[in-house]
């Protein structure tokens, strides 16, 4: 375990990127995700036609070239950098928050749809009974649809955030400094392939099995009982 030694505080550093970058996506992602479910389920047909466009397109088109494009569209040639030029970090910076906006983006087209098959579950009366006592669309949506919908989907929300820890890794095609990156240097300064590559499995393992842990036990928790 001489090569985990030599590069340890390098590997937490490489992880909390990781972790850091799957926190601000996941919270970005969740918001994201439920105004386009609203979109998609709204009784306006310029709405659903945005949000269904929107799902269809990024949901099928491949993580790292959304990634290359908030780097080298957004970043290089709008000019898009997210941070402060002056800042002696301002490369790093911009890459990570870049590519936060990348698997936001990305994530979000899932989280729709995830939201949205949760709103199906939800009995057809409920709604007609709000909309009956006057309920707006919104009002209909906020208090009666989407909690219900939330506790139905736990687990497959679940399912997302561990995809998306994993998704990651990409952003390491823009240099952000996360596992997958720090993996690369190992392998090539190393001759412990093996070793390495174990080592970042066990660390992603760590990551991910306590996700899918609690988001079970959360999701018979808080199930809906029909």
């Amino acid at each position: 375990m001489d090569v985990f030694t030599q590069y340890q505080d390098q590997i937490f550093a490489a992880f909390w990127i990781t972790i850091k970058l799957t926190l601000y996506s996941a919270i970005g992602a969740l918001i994201l995700g439920t105004v386009l479910a609203a979109m998609r389920l709204a009784p306006v047909p310029v709405l659903n036609w945005l949000g269904t466009s929107y799902v269809n397109v990024v949901r099928n088109t491949p993580l790292t070239l959304i990634i290359l494009f908030c780097s080298f569209g957004l970043g290089n040639t709008l000019g898009i950098t997210l941070v402060d030029a002056e800042s002696l970090t301002s490369i790093a910076d911009s890459g990570f928050r870049l590519a936060v906006v990348g698997l936001t983006v990305y994530t979000a087209s899932f989280v729709c749809e995830t939201v949205r098959s949760g709103v199906n579950t939800v009995p057809l009366g409920q709604a007609e009974a709000a909309r009956s006592l006057g309920f707006s669309f919104g009002q209909n949506l906020r208090f009666i649809l989407l909690p219900q919908a939330f506790r139905s989907v736990i687990l497959p929300l679940g399912s997302v955030l561990i995809a998306l820890t994993k998704n990651t890794t990409i952003a390491s095609a823009i240099g952000v400094a996360e596992a997958a990156t720090l993996m690369k240097v190992m392998t090539e300064n190393t001759a412990a392939l093996l070793l390495v590559g174990f080592i970042f499995a066990v660390g992603f393992v760590i990551l991910t099995l306590p996700m899918g842990l609690v988001f079970g036990w959360l999701g018979k928790r808080l199930a809906v009982r029909r």
